[in-house]
């Protein structure tokens, strides 16, 4: 899924974000504004994360939707 089909489905993925990944708060994923590297990054930090773990746990995600 490239960035703009990303964006365009924001609005479906932010109910399943904090599901998946708890230490997320509101206004993390509120920051995230539907960009995918900005929601890698806050993956990154939140669970000290690689950028590669993080990228692919962004696509499993999506992938199970």
């Amino acid at each position: 899924m490239n960035s703009d089909q990303f964006e365009g489905q924001w609005h479906q993925f932010k109910g399943g974000l904090q599901a998946k990944w708890g230490k997320l708060t509101n206004d993390d994923v509120d920051r995230v504004e539907g960009n995918r590297e900005k929601l890698e990054g806050e993956i990154q930090s939140k669970y000290g994360k690689s950028k590669e773990e993080a990228k692919k746990e962004v696509d499993d995600f999506i992938d199970s939707l």
